[in-house]
């Protein structure tokens, strides 16, 4: 049992907060430059006097300030985004209501007191690595499931249900969760980052599969964006407002999801290509021709070399050629087999080979599994080419017409740089991921050729980021190359609308203190 002594921190005597402020701005758009002094946070002695009212609300038992819990809960393993020792978090709580969440966030936003959502963790781009020391509110004791509405084919959960464990529940009742990103991603998450998976294809990403939200806006307001009815022209779409927002808008106490009827046949068909152009021809093909994938997968040659290199492809002989899967469902045997016959002449007439398919789920399983554990295959064959190799995964979007070129082009420039990468990604939505290896002295190397990458994807007509998010890595600034000053700084002005004080997930997303020049890469 902790005590109250026990947790409060010694802070110094001061208890000034919020030096500067917002200037007054009459323009519909806040631009950086428009902040004329730094937003200034609460001292720890004012932190101090925060985390006694917070013991109050949810007990000693549920805030932790255990040095694992806190390194956690400060950056995610993929190392995109180091955490800075002076910016992590003074406590982690663990609210079960949302009352408590509520009460939580008002607290801090009485006191200047910056909060940091957290549900999951499995994002990788420095989403949750705080800016400024404050909270860190997981939510991973609300993980419930609320209410299922099977003939309205929805679901209302709460933040902290993981996806996989959702559809764990939802299975006996013939339906299924859409999206399916990382294993031990939770609702919240998902719902923050705007995060889809491999099933982006068929059922799209958070934002088509959200019907409405239950929020906790940064003062501490409970607002819902909406009723279940799947159709609603009801003003401002406050729901998808809050989709990928990254935690700067308020914390996602609730929500009701979409659901699908599971397939009641499936297959998995694979076949390989000996360059990118082909098979995206036959991605595009398929969706010309009416051929509704449930999932498009590629796995480019030097991932393919991985896997035949490592060995982890299971009993199936793999090719180190670029590889197309395709997960198919369908309502009866015949339909899937008609599937099947249209996947494979399309591939064929686009230079396709080694057609296979496998029907038996534990097969089926076993070459997901391959798919789904790539970034650890990749890790595991760089160790022994470069035994001190890294990884920073990142993802960018592109038409699927212009994937070879980006892959082409990425591909090369990494060469140049004497740095070992490998693709894969949602080839029927153009959303690639590449994963960069690197040596230690080789990381701010690594982190330009991935803004380079992201440059080309925009010159592609693309977007930086396809389902990862932005976080408070370099795509900061890149976003202002892709869509603008003027609409970001819109979204700057929706950011002070609803968080007047600057307090949810500072600096994510999009700069709000002109002094900064943080980077991935800096020491300092």
């Amino acid at each position: 049992m902790f005590t109250v002594a026990s947790i409060l921190l010694v802070g110094g005597l001061a208890e000034g907060y919020w030096i500067g402020k917002k200037p007054e701005n009459d323009h519909s758009v806040t631009r950086l430059e428009d902040i004329v002094v730094p937003l200034q946070y609460a001292t720890e002695a004012v932190v101090n006097q925060g985390i006694e009212k917070i013991s109050n609300i949810v007990g000693l038992d549920n805030i932790s300030v255990s040095k694992g819990e806190i390194e956690s809960h400060s950056g995610d393993p993929s190392g995109f985004v180091p955490p800075k020792v002076n910016e992590r978090p003074y406590c982690v709580v663990f609210p079960s209501t949302v009352e408590q969440v509520s009460k939580i966030v008002k607290v801090c936003y009485e006191l200047h007191i910056p909060v940091i959502p957290y549900s999951g963790g499995t994002s990788i781009e420095g989403h949750y690595v705080p800016t400024k020391k404050g909270i860190s509110v997981d939510l991973s004791h609300m993980n419930k499931v609320l209410a299922l509405h099977e003939d309205d084919l929805d679901v209302v959960v709460q933040p902290g249900i993981e996806w996989m464990q959702l559809n764990e529940e939802l299975r006996p009742h013939g339906l299924m969760f859409g999206p399916d990103p990382a294993p031990g991603a939770m609702i919240g998450g998902i719902i923050s980052t705007n995060a889809s998976g491999t099933n982006a294809f068929k059922f799209g990403g958070a934002k088509d599969n959200v019907i409405s939200l239950k929020v906790v806006l940064a003062d501490g307001t409970i607002i819902k964006t909406k009723n279940r009815s799947r159709k609603s022209s009801n003003g401002y779409n406050l729901t998808n407002l809050f989709v990928g927002s990254e935690g700067t808008l308020g914390i996602v106490v609730e929500a009701t999801l979409k659901l699908y009827a599971l397939p009641k046949k499936e297959a998995i068909a694979l076949m390989n290509f000996r360059n990118i152009g082909d098979a995206t021809r036959t991605v595009t093909d398929l969706v010309k021709n009416g051929v509704s994938c449930n999932a498009i997968e590629l796995m480019d040659d030097r991932q393919m070399r991985a896997v035949v290199e490592m060995g982890s492809g299971g009993s199936r002989k793999w090719e180190p050629y670029h590889l197309l899967l395709m997960k198919l469902g369908a309502s009866s045997d015949s339909s899937l087999k008609e599937m099947v016959k249209s996947v494979k002449s399309i591939g064929k007439s686009n230079n396709g080979f080694n057609f296979d398919v496998a029907t038996d789920e534990e097969e089926r399983d076993n070459i997901w599994h391959v798919r789904k554990t790539l970034l650890w295959n990749s890790l595991n064959w760089a160790k022994k080419i470069k035994p001190m190799a890294h990884i920073l995964p990142t993802d960018v979007c592109v038409p699927v017409s212009k994937l070879p070129e980006l892959l082409s082009k990425v591909m090369e420039k990494m060469d140049k740089a004497n740095l070992l990468a490998t693709a894969a990604g949602h080839a029927g939505d153009g959303n690639v991921h590449v994963l960069v290896i690197y040596e230690p002295d080789q990381f701010e190397t690594a982190h330009k050729l991935i803004n380079e990458m992201s440059r080309i994807a925009i010159e592609l007509d693309g977007t930086i980021s396809g389902e990862h998010g932005i976080g408070v890595s370099d795509k900061r600034e890149l976003l202002v190359e892709e869509l603008g000053e003027d609409t970001i700084g819109t979204m700057r002005s929706i950011k002070f609308a609803l968080d007047k004080r600057g307090i949810m997930n500072p600096d994510h997303i999009f700069k709000i203190d002109p002094t900064e020049k943080r980077r991935p890469y800096d020491d300092e």
